[in-house]
């Protein structure tokens, strides 16, 4: 009584010292509570953050004074400002030693922050550190931060220390430790897995509220997993009995009655155990008897308790005393004067007529007296409950007022909602037809728009099926009532859409059936809706396909067609028409007017709206006339696969290409462009793929061959085309050769080029000097190297050793010189390793491919005068004059040229084939042009390894 005397001594005066604030603090929060407008709230705020910024910013801030402005920084996130600038100063404060600053450090931490903030990680050690505090209170204040601030990534960081604390002498740590595992189990249900029989064993915990905080984790486990628990069914039959029994200490009643909100738990994990388990709903008709008994409902938290047994007791399998009790509970409920309690009566008796039907029937009355509350709120529970008891006796009563409250509201989502549900009740309990449409009508007409399309397609669905199976009669007495019905309707203003649409379907598929209309009426009554709402071009689209409907019936029928001139000037005006399906429609009814009855009933049958439609895909009635076309000499039909391309290139060559019309689609992939020459010369070589060249020591290809290979392939003319890739060049023209044997040209700047049928390239801009351009080694050629010869280990690492130690001499280089244009005096260029020159060996009858590989080598080396005896290594018969040296040395003058030319080709690292040789070597195949198998099969396996 002293302390609380001196607090408020303290608080009076203003005091900085105790427990009080400061009287700047309590200024704030008097001149807030009277602010007059939310404007001035917000300018006395932003004032007072503007002084926290400045306090803050201040060195050495006493403690008490920092408590202070962390609990002003609260007040004012809780005025919806944000005091963000301040939260590391709430976290410093939990690391304060002090226990009442390091509450109020968790307690602004946990309002301030959440579990994703990027000073959560700050307070991590801090938390562990306090759950190792021998002071409870510490322990206590960092399991509350735990169940705030804890997310999925830090909970290994915590859970040790927690599961701990399962065993602490204190109750108070116990329960909190429970309560942390559980929000572990929400947030990342796997890390607490095998921690799942510690909750088991709290159940047993001395304390009543360890025992109360473990119900929660274990409701949530039962929820997923009822199997895994129904042994604990006694246990917590068990644990209600001694609560009702009132053996808990009297700190947990509230309102005279004995742990309530333990007691509604432990009825809503027994509605879980219980449902469809009669032996465990046995067990608990006792405990539940005893509390209709006991429960005072003169208390809300005994109607609690009592609307609680009620859903426990549906979800059961209960006795018939229990029912009975539940009943006068109910009944009890529904004659209160509170609307708290009325809403209580009518959810009860919506669970318990799923059981037990009768029940409902002696409180209809209390329940439509429930329409009738002002309470909204209490209507629409009540219209839930009226949708559950509806039967055939009492369909009429319910629909009608459900359309009544319909209308009367203007919330368009329940109003949906309202009237599906009538929709669906009228489907199910119609007492006859008549009223079915009639109530359809209503929802349609109220409703509008709001009601679900697929509503208006069942409807049509449902009057074009009929509801007797085989009674035709019933069914068209439904046809002519809702006929009667739309005629009348249709002439009110402002219809909705929908129920437009619905009744220009009915008038043209049934406004004539019977005879009782005539067309000209039904028709002019659909141009009337046409003109009404000539603005949706839906219900006009509607319109007329009930008036192609109508008028092809009166067609079938042998009847003379008289079209009205406002149904002419209809359709002249949409035959003019913006919209295309409207357009569409009106063509094909003025079509349909000048067909005759036969066509125009194969075309549009009578009733036939639920007849299943036939679709021939193949469509083998044009199969007559496709065969009189294509004897007339039409082309056959080509695939959709062959014209996208996608077909294997066997299927290409099985044709017989020269059957094909030089003016039909060609679909075979493009060839590879053959190189060319042009005919300006230049000293830069330029790397094209390389052509085909089967001769020995260069000699000319037959024109027998040629001719031969040239009328096997189909190719792709390139002739002038200039090239979208590489070097800018154009393709030699037609009359260019590309088999005629190399000839050496003198250029205008007197440096000599070699033109060997297409094989060289040259540019049109020659080289000021040697080092300003070397020449390029052209990649084919290096391929094919890499190809016939990186199979072996010891050649390359002799080229590698060779290429770094030679170097070739300027008179004797690969490398043709640059002379100066000044110069026109022609000079003969040094011998050149990728310069294929005019042959002087005869040509040969025989054409052998392999040795032709090695003229390319042979020519080279007999024009260098040093090179390597390729051809000792492959051939005994082909007599060679050159030098003796390695294989590799040929290789190395390769290496040399790149590197002179600054690029860097990569070589074959791995040894034996592997797959980009395979790919190297069929596309240097494939650049030859010719099929060396058909040749010499053998020596074509061999060369490709």
């Amino acid at each position: 009584m002293e302390q609380l005397k001196t607090i408020g001594r303290e608080l009076a005066m203003g005091s900085q010292g105790g427990f009080g604030q400061s009287k700047e603090f309590l200024d704030l929060v008097k001149s807030i509570g009277e602010a007059r407008s939310k404007a001035e709230e917000d300018r006395i705020v932003l004032s007072e953050i503007e002084i926290l910024k400045r306090r803050l910013l201040e060195p050495d801030i006493p403690k008490r004074k920092m408590k202070e402005y962390i609990i002003r920084l609260v007040y004012i996130e809780m005025l919806g400002h944000d005091a963000s600038f301040g939260y590391i100063h709430a976290v410093k404060m939990t690391h304060d030693d002090n226990l009442l600053l390091k509450r109020t450090g968790y307690l602004a931490v946990t309002l301030f922050l959440n579990e994703d903030h990027d000073l959560i990680i700050l307070i991590v050690n801090t938390i562990q550190k306090d759950l190792r505090s021998d002071n409870f209170l510490v322990v206590c204040a960092a399991l509350n931060a735990i169940c705030r601030l804890i997310n999925e990534e830090t909970i290994p960081a915590v859970l040790p220390q927690v599961v701990d604390l399962l065993n602490h002498q204190k109750e108070a740590v116990r329960k909190k430790a429970i309560m942390a595992l559980h929000r572990f189990h929400r947030k990342s249900p796997s890390s607490v897995s095998h921690l799942i029989s510690n909750f088991r064993k709290r159940l047993c915990d001395n304390d009543p509220g360890v025992m109360g905080a473990t119900l929660c984790p274990l409701f949530d486990l039962i929820s997923e997993d009822v199997t895994s628990y129904k042994d604990l069914v006694s246990s917590f039959v068990s644990i209600l009995k001694q609560v009702t029994e009132r053996r808990l200490p009297k700190s947990y009643d509230y309102h005279q009655m004995p742990a309530p909100f333990i007691q509604i738990k432990l009825l809503k994990i027994m509605a879980l155990l219980g449902s469809g388990d009669k032996s465990a709903s046995e067990i608990m008709y006792m405990v539940l008897g005893d509390l209709f008994r006991k429960c005072d409902s003169s208390t809300n938290i005994g109607n609690a308790i009592l609307y609680e047994c009620i859903r426990c007791i549906s979800c059961i399998l209960p006795s018939p005393k229990l029912l009975e009790a539940a009943a006068e509970a109910i009944s009890k409920f529904l004659k209160s004067d509170s609307h708290n309690l009325k809403y209580m009566g009518i959810d009860g008796l919506g669970r318990l007529i799923k059981i037990s039907p009768d029940i409902a029937e002696q409180h209809q009355l209390a329940v439509i007296d429930c329409l009738e509350d002002p309470d909204d709120t209490l209507k629409r529970k009540t219209f839930e409950l009226l949708y559950k008891m509806t039967k055939s006796s009492n369909v009429e009563v319910i629909v009608d007022r459900m359309i009544d409250y319909m209308i009367s509201i203007n919330d368009n989502h329940y109003k949906t909602e309202i009237a599906s549900r009538c929709v669906e009740l009228a489907e199910q309990f119609a007492p006859s037809n008549q009223w079915f449409i009639q109530t359809m009508n209503k929802v349609f007409e109220h409703a509008g728009d709001l009601v679900n399309i697929k509503v208006a397609h069942n409807l049509m669905r449902l009057i074009a099926e009929g509801f007797g199976e085989d009674d035709d009669d019933a069914d068209s007495k439904l046809r002519l009532s809702a006929v009667e019905s739309y005629l009348k309707i249709i002439s009110e203003p402002k219809l909705p859409s929908l129920f437009l649409q619905v009744i220009s379907w009915v008038l043209g598929e049934y406004g004539t059936a019977d005879g009782k209309y005539s067309a000209s009426y039904i028709s002019g009554k659909l141009c009337d809706v046409a003109d009404a709402y000539s603005s949706d071009e839906t219900v006009k689209g509607y319109a007329v396909s009930a008036l192609m409907k109508i008028y092809a019936f009166e067609i079938a029928s042998g009847r003379k067609v008289d079209v009205l001139p406002e149904c002419q000037s209809l359709i002249e005006e949409l035959l003019a028409s913006h919209s295309t399906d409207l357009q569409q429609r009106a063509y094909e009814l003025q079509a349909l007017l000048a067909l005759d009855a036969r066509a125009v009933e194969s075309i549009i049958p009578l009733d036939a709206s639920c007849e299943d439609i036939e679709v021939d895909k193949d469509l083998s009635f044009l199969n007559g006339y496709i065969q009189q076309a294509i004897e007339s000499g039409a082309q056959p039909y080509v695939s959709e696969r062959e014209r996208s391309g996608m077909f294997e290139t066997t299927d290409y060559h099985s044709q017989d290409h020269h059957e094909v019309p030089s003016h039909a689609l060609r679909f075979e992939a493009y060839e590879l462009p053959k190189p060319s020459v042009p005919q300006q010369a230049s000293t830069e070589l330029v790397p094209v793929p390389e052509p085909s060249y089967y001769s020995e020591s260069h000699q000319p290809i037959p024109t027998s061959l040629v001719s031969e290979r040239d009328s096997s392939e189909i190719k792709l003319r390139l002739d002038g085309v200039k090239q979208k890739w590489g070097r800018p060049n154009y393709q030699p023209t037609a009359s260019s050769s590309q088999n005629t044997p190399s000839i050496t040209q003198q250029a205008p700047n007197g440096t000599a080029t070699h033109s060997d049928g297409g094989v060289g390239s040259s540019s049109s801009k020659p080289r000021s000097s040697y080092e300003s351009k070397k020449p390029e080694v052209d990649p084919e050629k290096q391929r094919l190297a890499a190809s016939l010869f990186g199979g072996s280990s010891s050649s390359r690492s002799d080229r590698k050793s060779s290429s770094g130690g030679h170097k070739p001499a300027k008179g004797t280089s690969n490398k043709p010189a640059t002379i100066p244009r000044e110069n026109p005096t022609p000079v003969q260029p040094p011998p050149d390793l990728l310069d294929f020159g005019e042959p002087t060996a005869t040509s040969v009858t025989t054409i052998d491919p392999f040795k032709e590989l090695e003229g390319l080598l042979d020519s080279s080396s007999s024009q260098d005068g040093g090179s390597a005896d390729v051809m000792g290594l492959y051939s005994d018969g082909a007599p060679v004059t050159t030098t003796t040296t390695s294989v590799d040395s040929l290789l190395s003058e390769l290496s040399d040229s790149s590197k002179g030319n600054s690029r860097t080709y990569q070589s074959q690292t791995s040894k034996g084939p592997n797959s980009k040789e395979a790919l190297e070597k069929d596309a240097l195949v494939r650049q030859m042009g010719v099929n060396p198998t058909s040749q010499n099969p053998t020596l074509f396996k061999d060369l490709l390894g």
